[in-house]
């Protein structure tokens, strides 16, 4: 997935929005492995997801214009 951003609006505004991105994408693929092992394991789900979304943020190639 190629994200494009402007490279002089990088408000945190715009940061919560790619980390709602990826909260959606890690659900979408991972959501009831997820939850099962915060569950085994005793860790707070949103914990978790939030840790895996902000990962998941490494996986994404970023386009800027400047």
């Amino acid at each position: 997935m190629t994200i494009k951003l402007n490279y002089s609006h990088l408000s945190k505004e715009t940061q919560e929005q790619l980390l709602c991105e990826s909260k959606k994408d890690i659900l979408s693929q991972f959501g009831q492995e997820i939850e099962k092992y915060s569950m085994e394991n005793d860790i707070a789900y949103e914990t978790l997801l939030e840790e895996e979304a902000i990962r998941n943020l490494y996986n994404y190639k970023y386009s800027f214009r400047v």
